[in-house]
């Protein structure tokens, strides 16, 4: 019989952590039931139990065991740290007008989009509630933090997408906030639970923030290499008007008709049969895919070196090739 493991880093970390996994599950089940407003579960359970790789709760886990942390608190931390990320993503698909998720339709689409913003903003609620039942004020103050990190970074998107003299600068703002921001203090709060020492919590932080930048950066090269099993279809972020880096770097090169290319089919948004093809042929002309993929690939550099020194151990070594792992989907 086939191995039901696969040799990917994440589900390597996954059967290694299956103990604590389980009973994150069971208390993300237990906290999204709502007596009065059965909508609540339903929605949630959409989303969460829909096959997502729970990376997010993973890092914590993973951190909080690495820096020697016998329990229990890492389990509602990581519960928290996927309430958090669940909420945004019931926001981020009604910001959007996304209608898929994960392949499946979104809880927008299924339900409205009252009940994903209302059972979003229950799990945010529920979220702080998990957080300070750990009594340590220390990761209150850095998964809040984080709470609003992520906000702002997804209001700065609102107003950097659709302009096109947004800069490497303004995205890597972006990223930071919305997807680093999550993937830093998971990783940090795994650190401050266990007590480790304040020099191995940075770095901690260092690889979940370099992590999740670099896991942002290929989707948004995912999104014209093709589907990656996200569920996207290829020149989404085109057709939504959505500046991310492979087309920040064809427009900072781009000449003046190329650039009046840009302003017509991203600032206007007046996009025409054929533009998608245009603008990956620009994309290649300039070699932006490939200047993407460097930039991924030395991010995910940089959080493995952050890992250098935290304990030898094998939960550090399946850290460092889930940084591979991130940018090896680009190959």
């Amino acid at each position: 019989m086939r191995d039901e493991i696969a040799h990917q880093p994440h589900e390597r970390l996954a059967k290694h952590l299956a103990a604590d996994l389980a009973a994150v599950n069971d208390l993300i089940r237990a906290r999204m039931i709502s007596e009065h407003a059965p909508r609540i579960p339903e929605v949630t359970a959409h989303l969460i139990e829909a096959g997502g790789k729970r990376l997010r709760p993973m890092l914590t886990l993973a951190a909080a065991r690495l820096m020697g942390y016998p329990g229990p608190y890492h389990i509602h931390l990581a519960a928290t740290v996927e309430f958090i990320h669940t909420a945004t993503l019931l926001h981020d698909d009604v910001v959007d007008g996304s209608e898929k998720r994960r392949g499946r339709p979104t809880a927008n689409l299924l339900w409205d989009n009252k009940s994903s913003v209302l059972v979003g903003d229950y799990l945010f609620a529920r979220s702080f509630q998990l957080m300070t039942e750990t009594g340590n004020l220390e990761v209150l103050s850095i998964l809040s933090r984080a709470a609003a990190t992520i906000a702002e970074g997804e209001v700065l998107q609102l107003t950097a997408a659709t302009d096109i003299t947004t800069d490497e600068s303004v995205y890597l703002k972006v990223v930071r906030g919305k997807t680093a921001a999550l993937f830093s203090a998971a990783c940090e709060v795994g650190g401050v639970i266990a007590d480790a020492e304040a020099a191995k919590v940075d770095a901690l932080a260092a690889y979940g923030d370099a992590m999740g930048i670099a896991f942002q950066i290929a989707d948004d090269l995912l999104d014209f290499w093709g589907d990656d099993g996200t569920g996207k279809n290829r020149g989404d972020d085109f057709r939504d008007r959505k500046l991310t880096l492979p087309m920040i770097k064809a427009i900072a090169a781009a000449d003046a008709d190329e650039r009046a290319f840009w302003d017509r089919t991203i600032a206007k948004g007046r996009q025409e049969p054929g533009d998608l093809e245009q603008a990956l042929h620009l994309m290649e002309a300039h070699d932006a895919l490939e200047a993407t993929r460097a930039e991924a690939r030395g991010w995910a550099d940089r959080a493995k070196a952050a890992l250098d020194i935290l304990p030898d151990d094998p939960i550090r070594e399946m850290l460092s090739d889930i940084a591979d792992y991130v940018v090896a989907r680009l190959n």
